[in-house]
Order: structure tokens, then C-alpha cells, then sequence
């Protein structure tokens, strides 16, 4: 009997060509949340290196775990596994409230531990629970995503020093002009492979044009060995400070109910639909991958979206294929070199590449959102509303200046605040009290349509049928 595709191991060249292409496609992703947050701490350019491939060698762990599994652990489907955004904004926010630099990595990892081991027990629950988590709220907390990191390019694109004088100059916003218009040109006009990698050849391409303008910092690069292992806790021994922690476990809890999303979806592409067992044992995948990640200096792990649509698009359906991609992510982690080459890109290019980045993000919780049913009143308001609290942090910093510092680290992240707006709502617009069939629309013309249907029907005119219709 014929192996499922799922299960199918391909000829080797092949199998190292579509892991590169998995890691390519994912690469900008995965190194993007460290950058961010290394910035926010103030990590010097050899430890944003350091950061960085741990975020590369956590990451592959998290994808053996993931496609090979052990146990109950794993949904076995060609899932790959990085950082998530979804903890970036808190991660930041947790980063400014903390009184001593060097402690905001540590209260970070700390805070991740605990919501990987929480979210880990959780799992078979959460597998139940996923109807509290409909498109309406997921697609609300992905927009969320993508706006509250929007700010981030915005700022990249300016230049590295806001006190500089060429902050915000007109070349350093060229330098972003150029890297964003290459991407765009390059997914507009090339196709399969080269398509895939357009942001990563965009950021080598806006990397060579800066050289000109003297910009390139090389020292990472030189600094840099050529193997090298992320040694444990070596930005000091997790922390642990409940508010943090409360703030991480929003975030895992987002988490699961984006990762529980794309296992559904991906079951489907690979003609392996994804039951409860599945979903709880990639659950505890995502949760363990992203316990252990601190403990070699890594994020909170979870599974990349953007990869579905490489299996989509490929049709290479195996999950060794993506396993092979995970074993390029721990050699890459464990290669400082190569994860110094990022750190040389200079911030006005990779403000440029994120402006793709994290806008597509936010498109892709739009596209959420478009079939969440947005005709229905209750809909529209928990959307509204989750939105304006989550865009509150954006829009307006200070808004919570005058609340504690403990409520202020989930306050003051746009993501953990819109998500417990849309969890609350949908609870008690969907779920507390309602009756069936009791949804009203917000479409306003269709009762006029309705009434001048019934006026051509009475006056003998048949309605003209929509040549687009069935």
C-alpha cells in the first residue's frame, strides 16, 4: 500500500531543494521578532546576532517536533515552526516597563516558560474549546498583528538613531523605497521559486545599494564564528513577574487559536483533514517548542502561515520535506556567521521589506475577517470595537498612563488588549443568552431590493439575472 503523500519521502536532492525553499519562504519571518525586540532591549550588534540564531535553532527544534512528533506531541503534517509576531508588541511592552535593560530578556523568557507549560497542559482543552475562537476574533487579532508591527518598519525605514541628523533623511528613506519597490517588482514578475524569496533578495538588494552610502556595519560579521552554540540562558536566568506572564499567556492563547486555524486548513490541502487528537497534539507541539525555546534563547514558537500556501502552490505534501527545512533552521542556529548576515542589513532595508512583511500580516487578518460573516450587526460590532481598543496603544501611547504598571503591560499591547475585547464580545454577543436565528443583518438596502422585487413582481417584470451568478 501506497504511503500518504503526508508521509512520502522524496528523492534526496529534492528533498534538500524543497526545504530550502520552506526556509526562504519563512527566513525574514523568523528573524524579524528578534530584530524587533533586540532593538527594544538595546542588544549590541554581536548579541542581536546571537539573538537571532537562537531564534533560527528554536525554531527547528520546534519544527522536528512538530512533523516527526513523539508520543502525543506533533500533528505530523508539514508544518514549519518560527517566533510568532503575535508576541512581539507585548514582548516590547514588557521591555519599556521593566527598570533595568538588562532584565527584560530575562522576565521575557520567563514569561514564556510559563505560558509554553500552561498552554501545554491546556491543549486537548483548547482542541475543545476552539468554537469560542470563530474567524471574527482570530481575523480581528491577525489584523491587529500586522497594524500594531506596521509602526515598527515606520521607524526602521527612518534610519537606526532617532537622535542622528540624517534620521528620517531622504536617504534613508530611498534606501526603504528601493528595498519595498524591488519586493513588489519581483512578486509581480517572477514566478515559483524566486517568487517565494522576493523579501530576502529584496533585502540583499537594498543591502548593496546601501553600500555606496556608507552604512553597512560589518564588525557583526567579522565578530562573528563560524560555529557556534546557543549557549543556555545567556542573557542571565529567567525571570518570572506575574504581570508578563499574564500579558505572554494572552499571547500563547492567540497563538493556539492561529496554529489551530492552520492545521484545520492545511489537513485540508494535504488531504489529511486535522480531528481533535491532531489539533491537540500540534497544540502541544507549538506549546512545548515554545517552553523550551528559552532555555537556548528563543521566543514563543508557533506555526507560519505562509508556508500552507508554498504546500498549496508546490503540491509537495510531505512532512519530511519540511523536517529537512527544520534541519537547515538548527544548522543556520548553529552557524553565527550566517545569522550575522542579517544583522548587517541596514534598518532603512529591512524598514522597506517590512512594510510587505507586516502588511501582509494585517491583509491576511483582513481576508480572515471577509469570511467571518461581516453582514451580521453582531459582527460588525465586535470587530469595531476590538479594533479601537487594540489601536488605542498605536494611535495614542499615553492613553493608560495614569493605570498601574501591572495592567499597563497588557493595556499598552494593541494585540493582547484587541484579543480580550474580541474574546469577550464574541462571548456575549454569540454565546451568553442567545437564540438561534436571532442575528440581524447591517445592510441596509436589502430591505429596499426586497420591496422593489415585490413592485416588479407585481407589475409582471421579471428581475434580470446576474450573469455572474450560478
Amino acid at each position: 500500500m501506497a504511503a500518504h503523500p503526508v508521509d512520502e519521502k522524496l528523492p534526496a536532492l529534492k528533498m534538500a531543494a524543497s526545504g530550502l525553499q520552506h526556509v526562504a519562504a519563512m527566513y525574514a519571518g523568523v528573524v524579524a521578532p528578534p530584530l524587533i525586540v533586540g532593538a527594544a532591549v538595546g542588544l549590541t550588534g554581536t548579541d542581536l546576532t546571537f539573538l537571532t540564531g537562537a531564534c533560527l535553532f528554536t525554531a527547528g527544534i520546534a519544527t522536528f517536533l512538530q512533523t516527526l512528533g513523539i508520543w502525543k506531541i506533533g500533528a505530523r503534517l508539514p508544518f514549519v515552526n518560527g517566533v510568532t509576531f503575535a508576541g512581539v508588541a507585548p514582548m516590547t511592552a514588557i521591555a519599556a516597563s521593566t527598570d533595568d535593560p538588562s532584565d527584560a530578556l530575562p522576565v521575557i523568557f520567563g514569561a514564556v516558560v510559563v505560558a509554553g507549560l500552561l498552554g501545554f497542559l491546556a491543549a486537548p482543552f483548547f482542541s475543545k474549546a476552539v468554537r469560542f475562537f470563530p474567524p471574527v476574533v482570530t481575523g480581528t487579532v491577525i489584523t491587529l498583528i500586522g497594524v500594531s508591527l506596521l509602526p515598527v518598519a515606520f521607524g526602521w525605514a527612518q534610519g537606526p538613531d532617532p537622535a542622528a541628523d540624517d534620521y528620517g533623511s531622504a536617504a534613508q528613506l530611498s534606501l526603504a523605497g528601493v528595498t519595498l519597490v524591488v519586493v513588489l517588482l519581483l512578486r509581480r514578475f517572477t514566478r515559483g521559486f524566486v517568487k517565494q524569496i522576493a523579501v530576502l533578495l529584496g533585502l540583499i538588494a537594498g543591502t548593496l545599494v546601501a553600500i555606496p552610502f556608507g552604512v553597512i556595519d560589518l564588525t557583526p560579521v567579522l565578530d562573528a564564528d563560524v560555529i557556534g552554540f546557543p549557549a543556555p540562558f545567556h542573557f542571565g536566568a529567567p525571570q518570572f513577574r506575574l504581570a508578563a506572564i499574564l500579558s505572554l499567556c494572552v499571547v500563547m492563547v492567540v497563538s493556539m487559536t492561529e496554529s489551530t486555524a492552520d492545521m484545520l486548513a492545511l489537513g485540508e490541502i494535504v488531504g489529511r483533514p486535522a480531528d481533535e487528537r491532531t489539533i491537540a497534539a500540534g497544540l502541544r507541539a507549538d506549546t512545548l517548542g515554545s517552553a523550551l525555546s528559552p532555555l537556548f534563547n528563543g521566543f514563543m514558537c508557533s506555526a507560519f502561515a505562509q508556508n500552507i500556501g508554498l504546500v498549496a502552490m508546490t503540491r509537495i505534501r510531505s512532512r519530511f520535506v519540511v523536517a529537512t527545512g527544520g534541519g537547515f533552521l538548527v544548522l543556520l542556529g548553529l552557524c553565527p556567521l550566517a545569522a550575522s548576515l542579517i544583522a548587517v542589513v541596514p534598518r532603512p532595508v529591512l524598514g522597506g521589506a517590512g512594510v510587505v512583511l507586516f502588511g501582509s500580516v494585517a491583509a491576511s487578518g483582513i481576508q480572515t475577517l471577509v469570511r467571518a460573516g461581516l453582514d451580521k450587526d453582531d459582527n460588525v460590532l465586535i470587530v469595531a470595537v476590538s479594533l479601537a481598543v487594540g489601536i488605542i496603544p498605536i494611535t495614542a501611547p499615553h492613553f493608560y498612563h495614569a493605570f498601574p504598571r501591572t495592567a499597563r503591560i497588557v493595556l499598552d499591547s494593541g494585540i493582547s488588549a484587541g484579543c480580550v475585547a474580541a474574546v469577550l464580545l464574541n462571548l456575549v454577543f454569540h454565546h451568553l443568552g442567545r437564540r438561534r436565528g436571532a442575528e440581524e443583518t447591517s445592510r441596509p438596502m436589502d430591505a429596499g431590493e426586497e420591496i422593489a422585487a415585490a413592485h416588479r413582481a407585481g407589475a409582471g417584470v421579471v428581475p434580470e439575472r446576474d450573469p455572474a451568478m450560478p
